[in-house]
């Protein structure tokens, strides 16, 4: 079985590399249709990646913020098939500092922090506004990086500080599966089913201790839907 799931993740990396060159021609040709060629290219891994997705709940309409667990690069894909709105991401200054390919993140206008410079926080806020004001959803991972998908890491300050800044409606929403399905750490994939579930809106001013709790409640449902795997 590890041989057929490093056979598939090598299958996985291939089909990645060499649709996202097309695709990132296609938004420099096409630039006012980036968020429709992104949105096809994802839709389309589920048929090249093998999974099936379950959406329980359903995105409020009025979301300005997405915050969500984080575990492997499939996240960020199936949110992009399915989200009804075009969708800013929170990234990495080193994942849009590649050649090439890290106009995945610049051409499409992601918003990038550099975690090492004391300005990021600021430059969040302000660039966040603006995709706001452009009638896009922003959307953090929280926890900074991937985890094991059972067990939620800490929160990043950075959310709490946006949310509370700009006075956003938060929507959190979990994510079971991915890791399973697409393992980038170690170098497997397999086909099978992932689910996202949207829970209830956020409202910061409402409660102080919202993002503890937003964690705490993320990490139950996490618990739940992983019993027993």
């Amino acid at each position: 079985m590890k041989i057929l799931g490093r056979l598939k993740a090598i299958w996985v990396s291939f089909e990645f590399f060499t649709t996202v060159t097309v695709v990132i021609f296609l938004m420099r040709l096409f630039n006012s249709k980036q968020w429709q060629i992104r949105r096809a290219w994802a839709k389309m891994q589920s048929y090249l990646t093998g999974y099936d997705l379950e959406i329980v709940g359903k995105p409020d309409p009025d979301t300005e913020l997405l915050l969500l667990n984080h575990q492997s690069l499939l996240d960020i894909i199936i949110l992009d098939a399915s989200f009804p709105k075009d969708i800013c991401w929170v990234a990495k200054k080193e994942i849009a500092d590649m050649p090439f390919f890290g106009q995945i993140l610049t051409l499409p206008k992601m918003i990038i922090i550099d975690r090492e410079s004391k300005k990021s926080l600021v430059k969040l806020v302000a660039q966040a506004k603006e995709k706001l004001q452009e009638g896009r959803v922003v959307a953090m991972f929280p926890e900074g990086t991937r985890g094991d998908g059972k067990k939620l890491l800490p929160f990043k300050m950075g959310a709490k500080l946006l949310a509370s800044k700009l006075d956003l409606k938060i929507q959190p929403a979990v994510i079971v599966n991915t890791r399973q399905i697409l393992d980038s750490l170690n170098f497997t994939a397999k086909s099978g089913r992932v689910k996202i579930i949207y829970l209830d809106p956020v409202y910061p001013k409402e409660d102080k201790e919202w993002f503890s709790k937003l964690h705490e409640k993320m990490q139950e449902v996490i618990d739940k839907e992983t019993k027993g795997s």
